[in-house]
């Protein structure tokens, strides 16, 4: 993904081709969508040689931390700026340093942002000073306005927060509450005894809130709130206040349960992590540092994050393997690799210490228990080592100059300390395509290339056939292809914009009906070439509507569930990965692809076949189908639209979703099924 700086206005104008991939010929720019009817006629082969072992991973899940996907997302914690360390409060909404953004005072309470001199550890070093005057009375406190709002629905939630007195003799207990911002109703509102506060250290205070009620919207909010007449005259301190609702698969420290719970509908096999851009930092000092994302939430040190906001790192580098143990996806590690956006690259020497960084993180995933930072993950509550087998190194590294250096450094690094694993380069002849640098990276035979696409549809479907000969065309003998983002970006125009504000009339915002219909013939091609396209993966897969810094997005969301917005291309991905046999079957054909697209499989524990198939033209097709052996059954699921630019949106959530076929034929030798415009269908047959 480009920059943060692009983002906020810095012109990038590049062709497609320059930012992920080699075209076999200079393609027209048009949106790929011609209209020819004729009856194409295929014969499916189960009998005869031909099939090849499926991609067993070929679906995954790509995440960084953008528009708020993690910190105000799938991190289930509800509180933002919980240790007062800032979100985005600067010039353009970039990160400014602590602050109380989000805290609010109750009644005569003053709050008084403390930075430095009363720090919980190192890594948590701001708080919030509470001053009660000596005449106060009825509620006094502060609230917290949650990630813009928050979700109150009956459930346990799990609420801490650290306090220190300066003088605070008659506090004898803290009131917890979920709120209505709107009505100031109170759903759930419990005290806290506290014997008695520390006036040297912080004293952690944990509870259990147990609410009963569902709020009628998200617009909701938290207080921490004290008896004024209690507590007059006093002062205190607070920081890390944190409030956790129920969690995928109930992991501490996890997932927001909703959103867990769409991504784990798709089953993806991978996750590729933790970015991105968003490992790379602006500057060397502010990159993604795995060791300072494990341990205990206030031992975190935090970060400016890449896309203009602060990242607690309370989802680290645990957490992202414990999310790939919950959802049973591979690992797909990407690593610091010696370069920073703002034009920073690690010299030779120094990238000895990238080097050992990120071997040290890996041993931190893999290693034994008697290992030094194996013991570390056991530690911190996994003892069983988790499984590694694919290691990316950096993140569009093409941006770059020195990569030809870097690269050759972290793969026999790599080699010689993990020889089993395998490696992703980042960058091949990009430089080159765009004219940046003249270099193409030697990528050896065994690992793989992770190619990024940004494009309008004609681009995915005029490469349909790129994963035939990219092995061929650019000399990459065994390299295989990790797809490792790409997405509909703009429709029509021929060089992608991605200068901000979007270009209204070419610009996709939301992931459109020709979005699905062009990446799946693109993911299609994939299909056909197993021993090529090993993963591919959508980008962006997750955005809070409250603050994007890019679109499209796989799922876009709000603080309230009921919001969530599942796209076309997600549900175009779901119906793709749910129905994949373990075998590729060959298929004859009569009449050529365009606009019709297929590729056919067979799922050999169950005995059925699957043929999917996309119609990318503006009128239907009939479509025959013989397979050599007899089937019994033959059922199908559609996700259509007619509306070429029709799309999931917030006044219509569910504008295009999956549907039964109900006008297949019945089983029989003469079997032609006339499949819709703009469509993309899986048909399935049991034999």
């Amino acid at each position: 993904m480009l920059t943060f700086w692009a983002a906020l206005g810095i012109a990038f104008a590049v062709s497609a081709s320059a930012i992920g991939i080699e075209l076999e010929e200079n393609a027209p720019w048009n949106n790929g969508t011609g209209s020819n009817d004729e009856q194409i006629n295929l014969q499916i082969s189960t009998r005869g040689p031909g099939r090849n072992q499926t991609s067993p991973l070929l679906y995954g899940w790509m995440i960084e931390d953008i528009s708020h996907s993690i910190e105000g997302g799938l991190y289930a914690e509800l509180l933002s700026n919980r240790a007062f360390q800032g979100i985005n409060n600067g010039v353009n909404d970039s990160y400014a340093g602590p602050s109380l953004e989000s805290w609010y005072a109750i009644g005569d309470a003053r709050l008084t942002l403390d930075d430095f001199s009363h720090p919980l550890t190192t890594a948590i070093q701001s708080s919030v000073r509470v001053d009660v005057p000596a005449d106060a009375t009825g509620e006094v406190g502060m609230f917290n306005i949650g990630w813009y709002g928050m979700n109150v629905s009956p459930q346990t939630y799990n609420v801490s927060m650290h306090i220190m007195a300066t003088n605070c003799p008659g506090l004898t207990g803290v009131t917890v509450s979920l709120r209505s911002n709107l009505t100031g109703q109170v759903f759930a509102s419990e005290r806290i005894p506290i014997s008695k506060l520390s006036t040297t250290s912080y004293t952690h205070v944990q509870h259990k809130l147990v609410n009963e009620a569902q709020a009628p919207n998200s617009n909701n909010t938290f207080a921490v709130t004290f008896d004024g007449a209690d507590i007059a005259g006093s002062s205190f301190y607070v920081t890390l206040v944190s409030v956790f609702p129920e969690t995928f698969k109930g992991r501490h420290n996890g997932l927001r349960k909703d959103l867990g719970e769409n991504i784990y509908d798709l089953k993806p096999k991978f996750l590729r992590f933790p970015g991105g851009n968003n490992i790379e930092g602006q500057t060397y000092e502010t990159r993604w540092i795995w060791n300072n994302t494990i341990g205990l939430q206030k031992h975190r040190v935090g970060r400016p994050g890449d896309w203009g906001y602060y990242n607690t790192n309370g989802f680290g580098l645990l957490e992202f393997l414990e999310w790939c143990e919950d959802m049973e996806m591979e690992p797909v590690l990407a690593i610091y690799a010696g370069y920073s956006l703002g034009n920073f690259s690690a010299s030779p020497s120094q990238m000895q210490d990238v080097l050992q960084t990120a071997l040290d993180e890996v041993e931190y995933c893999m290693g034994a228990v008697d290992t030094t930072y194996g013991a570390m993950r056991a530690r911190d509550g996994h003892t069983e080592p988790f499984q590694i087998n694919y290691v990316e190194l950096g993140n569009e590294d093409f941006f770059s100059a020195t990569y030809t250096y870097r690269f050759p450094i972290l793969y026999q690094g790599f080699q010689a300390a993990y020889p089993n694993i395998t490696l992703i380069s980042t960058a091949y002849n990009e430089a080159v395509q765009d004219k940046t640098y003249n270099y193409t990276i030697q990528i050896p035979p065994g690992i793989m290339w992770d190619t990024h696409n940004y494009a309008e549809p004609s681009f995915f479907i005029d490469n349909f056939n790129f994963f035939d000969n990219v092995q061929q065309l650019n000399n990459l003998t065994d390299v295989g292809i990790l797809a490792g983002e790409y997405s509909n970006f703009q429709f029509g125009g021929g060089f992608v914009n991605f200068t901000q504000p979007y270009p209204s009339d070419t610009h996709i915002f939301w992931p459109e009906m020709i979005s699905a219909v062009s990446e799946a013939v693109y993911l299609l091609g994939a299909e056909r070439n197993p021993n090529v396209a090993k993963m591919t993966t959508y980008a962006p897969t997750l955005a809070n509507l409250n603050k994007l810094n890019w679109t499209p997005n796989l799922i876009s969301f709000t603080a309230d569930p009921n919001q969530t917005i599942l796209s076309t291309s997600y549900y175009s991905q779901r119906l793709l990965n749910a129905y994949r046999g373990d075998q590729t079957l060959p298929v004859t054909n009569s009449g050529d692809f365009d606009p019709l697209y297929w590729v056919s499989t067979i799922n050999t524990t169950s005995n059925t076949v699957y043929l999917k198939v996309v119609n990318a033209g503006t009128d239907s097709v009939p479509l025959s189908v013989s397979i050599d052996t007899a089937y019994t059954a033959v059922n199908g699921t559609i996700l259509t639209n007619p509306a070429l630019r029709s799309f999931n949106g917030p006044d219509n959530q569910t504008a295009i979703v999956p549907n039964i076929i109900n006008d297949l034929p019945a089983p029989g030798a003469n079997w032609v099924w006339n499949v819709p415009s703009f469509s993309i269908s899986v048909l399935q047959f049991d034999l």
